[in-house]
């Protein structure tokens, strides 16, 4: 038996494929943040699309951060930065128990795995600034307060010993993401003495120079932040199901 034709496959929208084009141009010519693109008439012409297209193209690789038009002036190459992926990270996850526990898993995998190399470059500096930083979280505690501030702190100080930007950033993604799609910062900890002594108990596992201690409590430290989660979570939708 003969099998049915297949429908044609919808082409590619103008305006994305002048997308691509201008990607390549970009790539191709090595264009460093803050190069200037060539005139929409001029790309319009060479590409043989109107300059709708053009003008559209641009809008979407502006809104990626590719791309930015300074009126009057022109279009320039953007400097990369993660705010576009994390805006959409935040709001493509929304807020779904699964992804915010499949984002806690990164963020635990990333940092147990590459806290060994903290505990070798880490110096007496960032451990009196970590040191600072917990004790601010242990006066919030006490008063029952929430310490976010002091949380995103901590964790951007326990990396950057590593001078890895790309690593910071990621954290930092992670970290606020999960925030704004878990709403942690507003959620009921039942035991924020209990947080601030896993961070503590952090800190003095990489004084002490012991991997695998640290790497013991910064996982039982996001097993807290799991629970937390999941009991307010809970609370709030006594089914259990997944809003």
């Amino acid at each position: 038996m003969n099998q049915p034709i297949r429908p044609l496959e919808r082409a590619p929208l103008l305006h994305v494929s002048v997308q691509e084009s201008l990607r390549k141009y970009i790539e191709e010519n090595r264009l460093e943040a803050g190069a200037a693109l060539p005139p929409e008439s001029y790309l319009a012409q060479q590409l043989g699309v109107g300059r709708n297209s053009v003008r559209e193209a641009i809008k979407a690789l502006a809104s990626l951060g590719i791309l930015e038009t300074r009126r009057g002036i022109g279009v320039f190459v953007k400097e990369f930065s993660f705010k576009p992926l994390l805006d959409n990270l935040a709001y493509g996850l929304q807020a779904s128990l699964r992804d915010i526990e499949e984002l806690r898993q990164i963020r635990q995998v990333l940092e147990t795995g590459l806290i060994d190399k903290t505990i070798e470059m880490i110096s007496a500096e960032d451990l009196a600034e970590l040191r600072e930083v917990t004790e601010r979280m242990r006066m919030r505690a006490e008063r029952n307060d929430s310490f976010a501030e002091e949380d995103q702190q901590f964790h951007q100080l326990l990396f950057r010993c590593q001078n890895n930007q790309m690593l910071s950033s990621l954290i930092d993604i992670f970290w606020t993401a999960y925030y704004k799609v878990s709403g942690f910062a507003d959620l009921k900890n039942p035991t924020p003495l209990s947080t601030w002594r896993d961070h503590h108990e952090i800190v003095e596992a990489i004084a002490a120079k012991d991997v695998e201690a640290a790497r013991s409590r910064l996982a039982a430290h996001y097993s807290g932040i799991q629970k937390v989660v999941a009991q307010s979570r809970s609370a709030l939708s006594p089914d259990g199901s997944d809003n």
